[in-house]
């Protein structure tokens, strides 16, 4: 890439919004709770392309996220993470785990930034894709979590082409329960990437195996794409995730130039 000293275009600044930071990437809200993530994980900002600004939703953790079924204590301190983000300058905001699919309407509703509350917005996208004869494998954390109301919020129609496997509670998955069941995971959490890697792609041939038309796979948690090479590799097809996602969110509120010849 041939990049100029500064952007000549950038010759007047003003006030934009109510914005206090400017030069902002995508706005994070991450679950208040202590875990880490291995590069590519959402929740560790060493591996993006762009800058990331994280803001912690305030009580909002794994359990009374995805287990309890009365998420409306957590509608708040989402919609206040999210203005937060905003105020800030971000160009756009995100969340760390695929089941705050469940705040995707609540939060583009109530901030005047685009919204990317869930990897799951992409397999309406995906079906378009692969077309209608074929599924789209949706791998996710723990599928008795994973309830038609994450799924009707963020455009999925729960008449389509896709099928669903629970990493966690169908499949197996132990490094995953070492850092977000909060009922297994040690009291520092923890766990080892070649055992992750392994269940991954152990998951995805099983799901591809057992449903033959299968054309794309989702990866749903935001710690899986560090492995979605890996599951690539295992099942030649295409792979959407997190960082599909967020790329091309990134892409849509700050688009590049482009250099070359003629």
């Amino acid at each position: 890439m041939f990049r100029q000293s500064r952007d000549l275009g950038i010759n007047y600044i003003k006030t934009r919004k109510n914005h206090k930071c400017y030069g902002m990437g995508i706005g994070i809200m991450i679950l208040d709770d202590v875990y880490p993530g291995f590069p590519g994980d959402v929740r560790n900002a060493s591996a993006w392309g762009f800058p990331i600004q994280y803001e912690i939703a305030k009580d909002v953790n794994c359990y009374n996220l995805i287990w309890e079924q009365d998420k409306s204590p957590c509608r708040e301190p989402i919609l206040r993470a999210a203005r937060n983000l905003e105020d800030m300058g971000c160009k756009a905001i995100a969340a760390e785990c695929g089941y705050f699919a469940y705040f995707q309407k609540d939060v583009a509703g109530y901030v005047d930034v685009p919204v990317f509350m869930s990897s799951l917005l992409q397999v309406p996208f995906i079906q378009k894709l692969i077309g209608p004869n074929k599924q789209v494998g949706i791998i996710c954390a723990q599928k008795r979590f994973l309830t038609d109301a994450h799924l009707q919020n963020v455009g999925i129609d729960l008449n389509s082409n896709f099928v669903i496997a629970g990493s966690m509670d169908e499949y197996g998955c132990p490094q995953f329960d070492t850092l977000w069941d909060h009922e297994k995971r040690p009291k520092i959490p923890e766990s080892f990437y070649d055992e992750s890697e392994k269940d991954m792609v152990r998951i995805a041939k099983e799901l591809v195996n057992k449903n033959k038309n299968v054309g794309a796979i989702m990866l749903e948690c935001t710690g899986m794409q560090p492995f979605a090479r890996a599951v690539q590799r295992a099942v030649d097809l295409p792979v959407f995730s997190w960082g599909t996602l967020l790329d091309y969110a990134w892409s849509v509120v700050s688009h590049r130039d482009y250099y070359g010849h003629v």
